[in-house]
C-alpha cells in the first residue's frame, strides 16, 4: 500500500474509496475550516460567545468610525475651518442627492453603474476562473500563458481606454470590457496560484483511490481551493467598482462615474462627495453579499 493510501486511511475513513478520499480532503482543509470557525466566534470557558463575536456588537462597532467621521465632517464644515467651496456640509450633500432623486437621475445613475459592474464582473470572473484553472492545473499552460498574462496585468486601466474606443466605439461594450479586465486578473492570479499549491498528499491520495481528471478536480482540488476562489471573487468585485469610474470616462452620459466627472468639471463639489459616498456604499453592500456566499460555500464544500 502506498504512503498516500496510509495518509487517507489514517484519518479514520471507511474502506470505500469515495469515503476515504472525502476524509482525506476534509483532513487537508481542517486548518482552513478550523480557522473559519474560530474567527466566526469561539466560546468562552463558560460556554458563551465573546462579546466581540456577537453580531450586534460587530454591527455597532463597525458603525462607530463612520459616525465619528460624519460628526467631524459636520463640525469642520459648519465651523468655518474649511470653506464650503472645498468641503460641503453633510446637509449640502444630502440636498444634492434629493435634487437628483426628484429629477429621476439618482436611481438611474446607480442602476446603470451597478448593471455595468455586475456584467463586467460576471464575464471577467468567469474567464478568470477558467484560465486560472487551466494555468494552475497544467504545467504546459503555465509556461505558455503565464508570462503573457503577467505582462498584460501590468498595463494601467486608463491605458486601455483609447484602444477600446477604437475597437468597440463608445457604446456599452467598451465599458463592460474594461470592467471585465479589472475583474479578470485578481481571479486568474489567485485561482492559478491556489491550484498550484494544493497539498500533493491530497492529490496522491485521490489518485491512489482511482480518481483522475475531472473527478480528481471536483473531489480533491476544488474543495481545497474554495476559500481562495471566493476571496478572489470578492477582490475582483472590488476591482470592478474601481474600474467603473475609468470605464465611465468613455463618452458616458449616465452612471456614477459620469456624475463624478461631470461634477468636477462644473465645480459641484457636493455632487462629487455624493458620488464618492455612493460608490463606497454600493461597493460595501455588494462585498457583503459575496461574503455571505463565501461563508455558505466554505461550510458546504471546504
Amino acid at each position: 500500500m502506498t504512503d498516500a493510501s496510509h495518509t487517507a486511511l489514517s484519518t479514520g475513513a471507511a474502506i470505500h474509496d469515495g469515503d476515504a478520499v472525502r476524509v482525506a480532503v476534509n483532513d487537508g482543509t481542517t486548518s482552513i475550516a478550523a480557522g473559519r470557525e474560530a474567527s466566526a466566534g469561539p466560546e468562552t470557558p463558560s460556554g458563551r460567545r465573546r462579546l466581540v463575536d456577537r453580531r450586534w456588537f460587530r454591527i455597532a462597532g463597525g458603525a462607530i468610525i463612520p459616525l465619528l467621521l460624519l460628526g467631524t465632517w459636520q463640525w469642520v464644515s459648519t465651523s468655518g475651518l474649511v470653506p464650503l467651496s472645498q468641503l460641503p456640509s453633510p446637509e449640502m450633500v444630502w440636498l444634492a442627492a434629493v435634487d437628483l432623486a426628484e429629477r429621476g437621475l439618482l436611481g438611474l445613475y446607480v442602476a446603470i453603474s451597478t448593471q455595468r459592474v455586475f456584467i463586467g464582473f460576471a464575464f471577467g470572473g468567469a474567464i478568470g476562473l477558467a484560465l486560472g484553472a487551466i494555468v494552475g492545473l497544467s504545467r504546459l499552460a503555465d509556461v505558455l500563458l503565464a508570462p503573457t498574462l503577467g505582462a498584460i496585468r501590468a498595463v494601467p486601466s486608463l491605458a486601455w481606454i483609447p484602444l477600446l474606443i477604437l475597437w468597440f466605439g463608445i457604446a456599452e461594450d467598451s465599458k463592460v470590457i474594461l470592467i471585465a479586465i479589472g475583474a479578470f486578473f485578481p481571479v486568474y492570479t489567485i485561482v492559478s496560484a491556489s491550484l498550484r499549491h494544493v497539498d500533493r498528499q491530497l492529490i496522491e491520495a485521490g489518485r491512489a483511490f482511482g480518481l483522475h481528471g475531472v473527478a480528481l478536480f471536483a473531489t480533491v482540488q476544488l474543495p481545497a481551493v474554495v476559500p481562495s476562489v471566493l476571496s478572489a471573487l470578492r477582490l475582483a468585485l472590488a476591482q470592478s467598482w474601481l474600474f467603473l469610474v475609468a470605464a465611465e470616462l468613455i463618452a458616458s452620459s449616465m452612471g456614477l462615474g459620469f456624475l463624478l466627472n461631470d461634477s468636477g468639471q462644473n465645480g459641484r463639489i457636493d455632487r462629487i462627495f455624493l458620488a464618492i459616498i455612493l460608490l463606497a456604499v454600493l461597493g460595501k453592500l455588494t462585498d457583503s453579499v459575496v461574503a455571505l456566499v463565501e461563508r455558505w460555500a466554505v461550510r458546504r464544500w471546504a
